[in-house]
């Protein structure tokens, strides 16, 4: 079952690397505002963008599999059709903790993999929002 209690929540939202699996390089848009803000609230920001060769700066993996770095939450913000299999490969990295879904993205088959890889799972949510309310 996807995380819904503020206890988790405010768990997930501790941790401090967040790989942003179709991070955008266009301000305006939800993909590049909410990796930003969590950026400027002291996250570390790992763009995934197959398209850009930086994103804040930073270098932009091609894939989650091409990230190097330990990365503990992996945010996902691509179309829910694609979510399975970004969400399998999250799944298989040791170093990751917990995989979010933003606000419109949902896939329950994928959840229900990723918690039984023993990872903490939330979907169809707003990080930004969810950290403003539990955190900031």
């Amino acid at each position: 079952m996807p995380v819904e209690s503020d206890q988790e929540l405010r768990e997930i939202l501790g941790y401090e690397t967040i790989a942003v699996v179709g991070c955008s390089r266009t301000p305006g848009k939800a993909a590049h505002d909410i990796p930003k803000y969590m950026l400027e609230h002291g996250y570390e920001i790992v763009p995934v963008n197959p398209n850009a060769e930086e994103i804040f700066g930073r270098p932009a993996s091609d894939s989650l599999e091409a990230v190097e770095e330990a990365v503990e939450l992996v945010n996902v913000f691509r179309p829910s059709e694609e979510a399975g299999a970004i969400v399998a490969s999250a799944s298989e990295r040791e170093d990751v903790k917990a995989i979010w879904l933003q606000l419109g993205i949902r896939d329950d088959e994928a959840g229900e993999a990723a918690e039984a890889a023993g990872k903490q799972f939330v979907q169809d949510r707003c990080l930004k929002v969810e950290h403003r309310r539990l955190r900031h």
